[in-house]
């Protein structure tokens, strides 16, 4: 922590230590984090989605180790190596129709900004679609993308040609294919900022407009690919057939950075369509021998261990074990999810006294109320989840998909009995909550 407020970004330690997240971390092993003092926490958060397998999965390092001892002829830039082109015909086998080709790079937003030059090119049109609260990436491309006001103040202007949509509105999205010039709509199937299922029907009809006008559909599957939602690609769940879908995250490991754009051979074809625009898309280190080798081992520990039907059950279970609490307690406004992607969202109670509490806070801080769970979870029951967006009263979490049903009931009853307190003593929390913030802020200044 000294290191990072020296030398990185000290507003981070400042939230860690606010929060009272600000733990040595000394290892980490499957669902769980360890301290400093041997104390195991359950990492329902999961590094964002990277950790779908857990943390320091066996098969996983020994491909690894494999591959440092063959002093492989990794990026020989002007030359292919083996690796890589396996790892691209493992995603195509189990990829939907009509994806065929693969431009790998290394990270999820490298693989967006490439979905959009790809789109860009492959019809000749500006512009790009995208949703309102949509989680695209942080660098300027995928930042122009970004649905989420937060992450693009300051840096403006951004990339033109660029135009939002609401999430599960097919009038807006067919009013603005309407207006013409759209290269393609990119959507994530389950948007990860709120956790925002599809209406039933839209990411479907959505595909529709978009072969009726001409524009490519890009699915943004970085955090909910491979598995996580209980389909190894989201878009199976409604039968789609995309263009283009970015992954990455979990195709990492967990260990080596990695990012792929699964794209139709007449993208591709109509991108790389002469020798000398042969290397017009590309990426230093996507590609490289230990990525690819980690993205390999990934996709054969996903299929020898079942996580897809385990993501699945587990997250049928993780509901009917939530659900109940929408009707037990008045703050919890809806459960929902899919596979191993799980919101909670709250509201303000019913009492008049309570709800000019709940309304004089959240005017000062919005959001704050699910630190009343996220805090006590935490510190009270080790278990490490996370507010689901700015501005939100949306606790979410990412299990990884080797998460014992045991810990999935643990979670369940250390959620149900921190509403409780909560609920019951919701002054005498918000003003205990607030305190103790408000004094571990002033600390975190100081240091």
């Amino acid at each position: 922590m000294a290191l990072n407020q020296r030398h990185l970004n000290p507003q981070l330690g400042r939230i860690l230590r606010t929060l009272g997240f600000d733990r040595e971390w000394a290892s980490g092993r499957g669902p769980y984090l360890i301290d400093r003092q041997g104390d195991e926490y359950l990492d329902l958060l999961s590094g964002y989605g990277v950790f779908s397998l857990g943390r320091s999965h066996p098969y996983v390092k020994e491909q690894l180790s494999r591959v440092l001892a063959a002093d492989s002829a990794n990026l020989p830039q002007l030359g292919v190596s083996t690796l890589p082109g396996v790892l691209a015909e493992e995603l195509i086998a189990r990829a939907p129709a009509p994806l065929d080709g693969v431009v790998l790079t290394s990270s999820g937003t490298e693989s967006v900004e490439t979905a959009i030059k790809l789109a860009r090119a492959a019809t000749g049109r500006p512009r790009i679609l995208f949703c309102e609260r949509g989680f695209h990436g942080l660098t300027l491309g995928s930042l122009s993308v970004n649905g989420n006001e937060e992450f693009r103040e300051r840096f403006e202007p951004l990339l033109p040609a660029c135009d939002p949509v609401p999430f599960g509105d097919l009038d807006a999205l067919r009013g603005e294919l309407d207006r013409g010039e759209v290269a393609g709509f990119l959507v994530e199937p389950v948007q990860g900022k709120g956790v925002n299922l599809p209406p039933d029907g839209y990411l479907q009809a959505a595909q529709q407009l978009c072969r009726a006008a001409g524009a490519l559909l890009i699915v943004d599957d970085v955090q909910t690919g491979l598995g996580r939602t209980g389909r190894l690609f989201t878009s199976d769940h409604w039968g789609l057939e995309p263009d283009m879908v970015t992954i990455a995250k979990s195709l990492s490991g967990g260990y080596v950075p990695i990012g792929a754009v699964l794209a139709s051979r007449a993208v591709l074809s109509a991108v790389f369509d002469s020798m000398e625009r042969g290397v017009v898309i590309g990426s230093t280190f996507g590609g490289n021998d230990l990525a690819a080798a980690a993205g390999i081992a990934t996709l054969q520990t996903i299929e020898r261990e079942g996580l897809v039907e385990r993501a699945a059950q587990l997250g049928d279970l993780l509901l009917e074990l939530t659900r109940p609490l929408v009707q037990r307690f008045e703050i919890v406004r809806e459960v929902r999810g899919l596979g191993l992607i799980w919101a909670i969202e709250l509201g303000p109670p019913a009492g008049r006294a309570a709800r000019r509490l709940w309304d004089a806070i959240e005017r000062r801080q919005p959001g704050l109320f699910a630190q009343l769970v996220t805090v006590p979870l935490f510190h009270d029951h080790h278990i490490l989840t996370q507010v689901a967006g700015h501005h939100m009263n949306v606790v979410k979490a990412l299990p990884p998909l080797i998460t014992s049903d045991e810990d999935i009931r643990r979670f369940a009853t250390a959620l149900e009995q921190v509403l409780e307190g909560a609920e019951e003593h919701l002054f005498r929390s918000y003003a205990s909550l607030g305190f103790e913030l408000g004094r571990r802020s002033l600390a975190a200044r100081r240091v």
